[in-house]
């Protein structure tokens, strides 16, 4: 176990070593150019030339990358050019509400997702069952801004009943009970964790659909049927146990998909977490800023798949951590 788990983390940095040095390359070669002034509006190119020599822009590339490793060793993320404060800062502030919209979404996934495939594999090739395999295929394909926008535009644009934007009310949030406070934080939330989690829980039901349907064909569910157990237990105790194993593996894909969906969301409804932090970051060529966020996302997403070796392993005693 312990050689096991050195073996991963030695292969987790290496992943985050080599993204994070991918992505310096491709933003300091990508077209653009940091402290470039907004459109109309004219810059000194002194003073353009004074903030690329105090960021230390003006060295090679080579000599870049080296001193930003540096810092980097000793902890230090930099400083934003675009927020004019350190990068940790501005990370530290967006990470709660991604955590909190990621954290929802994924509740909604597996819950929702678990749920339908079970109904649905109990129910195999029935009319109820196609039904939902049709309706989870298209909601599956859906792209995650266009069904951001479609529900932004009907629940929150024309019915009303959803904010459209934004974590908290800005007028009365300050004003509000604890319980109201987190009753409106939840109200905010609502919309981006649909959108976000929805389109990941049409996956996971045809996923645990799959599994489901393969573990009620074991002798194991037969000998249960044997015995005059009723269906329902059947499915649910003994089936649907076993074909919970494989969703496990899901955990670890779940990461990147909420992560990446987390960037589209978090810019339809201008919720500021982590992801409108990266996408506001690459418009302003803020290289320090991309480089954390990227560096957060691929930490996430090696520690996603950890996570789930580990579940694996403990939901089921045969799995040996070898890998």
């Amino acid at each position: 176990m312990t050689a096991w788990l050195l073996r991963r983390l030695a292969t987790a940095f290496a992943i985050v070593f080599t993204v994070v040095t991918f992505c310096f390359i491709a933003i300091h070669l990508a077209p653009g150019t940091p402290f470039l002034p907004e459109e109309g509006r004219a810059i000194n190119p002194a003073a353009v030339a004074h903030l690329r020599r105090e960021y230390g822009l003006d060295q090679p590339l080579p000599v870049q990358y080296v001193r930003y490793l540096a810092a980097l060793a000793r902890g230090n993320l930099g400083e934003s050019f675009s927020q004019h404060r350190p990068v940790a800062a501005a990370i530290a502030s967006a990470i709660p509400n991604t955590v909190v919209l990621a954290g929802a979404a994924l509740v909604i996934d597996f819950v929702l997702g678990i749920a339908l495939g079970a109904y649905q594999a109990a129910r195999a090739r029935r009319r109820a069952d196609a039904a939902l395999t049709t309706a989870t295929l298209f909601i599956y394909s859906l792209p995650i801004f266009w069904l951001g926008l479609v529900l932004l535009l009907v629940f929150g644009q024309w019915l009303g009943w959803f904010p459209v934007g934004g974590v908290t009310d800005p007028v009365f949030y300050d004003s509000l009970s604890w319980f109201g406070k987190l009753g409106d934080r939840l109200y905010h939330l609502a919309l981006p964790a649909l959108t976000l989690g929805i389109v990941g829980a049409a996956g996971t039901a045809r996923f645990q659909r799959a599994a489901l349907i393969e573990a009620l064909s074991q002798d194991f569910v037969r000998t249960a049927r044997a015995k005059g157990l009723p269906e329902s237990a059947v499915v649910i105790r003994h089936a649907l146990r076993d074909a919970l194993l494989p969703v496990i593996a899901l955990l670890g894909l779940a990461l990147p998909f909420l992560l990446t969906g987390a960037v589209l969301v978090e810019t339809v409804f201008a919720w500021p977490g982590l992801g409108k932090l990266a996408t506001d970051a690459i418009a302003a060529r803020d290289y320090p800023l991309v480089l954390a966020a990227t560096m957060l996302a691929s930490i996430a997403v090696v520690l996603g798949s950890l996570i789930a070796d580990l579940l694996t392993a403990l939901a089921d005693p045969r799995v040996r951590l070898v890998a």
